[in-house]
């Protein structure tokens, strides 16, 4: 299945707080310029009726039906003097970025519509290396999702197209635990069923890296808390509920709910848990579902999946996925709207969705042909639905940082959750500064 391969769900980030740190005074300097993009000495004000041939840059298009290709092929055959050449990356997150990066502070005008992971949006924002959506470059977003559109989302403005999504699952053994429940404490409630059949009961991705940002996030969303506030810098994160959502999962680590092997678990570690039968719960990615219906797999007919749990009801899943945006340098503006104006369009959309690529059209979801080919997408579309983007900051990589240093110090028992909250609060006030 295609899903199998499609390293492009999982949205991931390598951490770069050396590079936060060193492009703090630059972000400082450049905000309020980048926050009035339509000064007349701003790139942003410039070039926006070019048209002709533009570039497309995305990392590896690594789905078998090529949905990049397909995309591009699409677009060609109807644009004979617009084309769009495709700029293929790595399938490295940080080589990605840092490509992206050069290109931008180097004010290279070959990179017309980028394609960045969704943490990165606000940053190039708000050093003004990408064009935003307003005025005469309003796009219309009322028939996608609107956590994706969130997520594009910086200071009140939009900068960029949400291309495809994705959100967090919770796969369950249904022979197990027949009703997926809906709250923390009714899954870990449900525990004793694990240690009956000698597996673990609930698992993510715990290692110290991206996605242990990406889970504690989770749990700390689940429960109301938050991280910064609306202008992308204040830290937020010192509260009550994110006090208890924090405990919660060092709670369940430490009483074992949660296996003691998971604090070393990527998704490729966590997948095979839960395909070996080693696990009764797995929070993890849309991709997982290939591995998990796969021949080789010990619960093939054995499982299901649900949104994830929350404190109260379902909880608040991380986004993931691609927004392309319009580089400030770009000299064919007025084609690169219209090319951001195609990829959200539904002929676009389903070409992504037939690539088992989350779409941002909520139409999508309830198409019977794709439901046929991934049965998740009901389950992922209220997932979805009730998701929450990664803290929306310029300063991501260092407040990524600080969420998952405190996180993994309180899961191994090297701080307290308390401690581990204000370090988080700490850290997050530290990056913006």
């Amino acid at each position: 299945m295609a899903l199998k391969k499609v390293s492009s769900l999982r949205s991931s980030l390598v951490p770069r707080a050396a590079l936060a740190v060193a492009s703090a005074a630059l972000l400082t300097a450049t905000f309020t310029s980048a926050c009035t993009s339509d000064n007349g000495g701003s790139p942003t004000s410039q070039n926006l009726t070019g048209r002709g041939p533009i570039t497309y840059v995305e990392g590896k298009d690594t789905t078998e039906t090529g949905v990049v290709k397909q995309l591009i092929e699409r677009w060609n055959a109807s644009h004979p003097d617009e084309q769009v050449t495709f700029k293929e990356q790595s399938n490295d997150a940080s080589q990605q970025y840092d490509d992206l990066v050069e290109h931008m502070r180097s004010k290279q005008s070959n990179y017309d519509v980028v394609a960045l992971d969704v943490p990165w949006t606000a940053e190039f924002a708000a050093k003004g290396w990408i064009q935003p959506l307003k005025d005469s470059f309003a796009i219309d977003t009322s028939t996608l999702l609107s956590p994706p559109v969130a997520s594009a989302t910086y200071n009140n403005t939009l900068y960029a197209a949400p291309r495809n999504t994705n959100g967090g699952l919770l796969f369950y053994r249904k022979d197990l635990v027949p009703n997926p429940p809906k709250t923390w404490g009714e899954m870990l409630g449900q525990c004793q069923i694990a240690r009956d059949n000698n597996i673990g009961c609930y698992a993510g991705q715990f290692a110290p890296y991206e996605g242990l940002t990406v889970n504690t996030s989770e749990v700390i969303n689940g429960f109301g808390g938050t991280f910064v506030g609306a202008d992308g810098k204040t830290p937020t994160v010192d509260s009550p509920q994110a006090r208890a959502g924090l405990n919660t999962l060092v709670n369940a680590y430490n009483n074992g709910d949660i296996p003691k092997e998971a604090i070393t678990f990527k998704e490729p570690e966590s997948a095979n848990a839960f395909t070996q039968g080693k696990l009764m719960f797995l929070r993890a990615w849309p991709s997982t579902f290939g591995d998990a219906g796969a021949e080789s797999s010990l619960v093939k007919d054995k499982f299901a999946v649900a949104p994830l749990p929350g404190e109260n009801g379902v909880g608040a899943s991380t986004l993931g996925g691609y927004n392309a945006a319009i580089s400030a340098f770009s000299k064919n503006k007025a084609t690169a709207l219209d090319f951001l104006r195609f990829l959200i369009s539904e002929d676009a959309q389903h070409i992504i969705a037939s690539g088992a690529l989350p779409s941002v059209r909520a139409s999508m979801y309830d198409d019977p042909a794709l439901i046929a080919k991934m049965p998740y997408l009901p389950a992922l579309k209220e997932s979805i639905a009730s998701a929450v983007p990664r803290p929306v900051t310029p300063f991501y990589p260092a407040v990524s940082k600080a969420i998952q240093d405190n996180a993994y110090a309180a899961l191994t028992g090297n701080k307290s959750v308390d401690d581990a909250i204000v370090g988080m609060q700490k850290g997050i006030e530290t990056a913006g500064s």
